[in-house]
């Protein structure tokens, strides 16, 4: 495992951050932990890549507060463009295009 940073899916909504980093932390020293809220799903930061990838053998497929979490390396963020759904908006966006 290249990084340190997890993503850790299907979580139930009721989980909080202080839960998964009690979690975690039996497989190392936890950095960051980050619950996307209303979403099911966050990042786990731990303090080396070892201790991540530890934590993703012994925690990917277990339950958590009644659903089996998904454990993986996290990805880099997309780069999202801004600006390509102004055309579906009404009146098309900024004004006219020029061709």
């Amino acid at each position: 495992m290249q990084g340190s940073k997890l993503y850790v899916g299907n979580l139930s909504y009721s989980v909080t951050n202080e839960q998964l980093a009690e979690l975690f932390a039996n497989y190392g020293e936890v950095r960051q932990v980050n619950i996307i809220e209303g979403k099911g799903f966050g990042f786990v930061e731990m303090s080396s890549p070892a201790e991540a990838e530890s934590a993703k053998e012994g925690l990917n497929n277990t339950e958590l507060a009644g659903r089996t979490m998904r454990v993986d390396e996290a990805r880099p963020p997309k780069n999202r463009q801004r600006g390509g759904d102004r055309d579906r908006r009404p009146g098309g966006g900024r004004g006219p295009r020029r061709y």
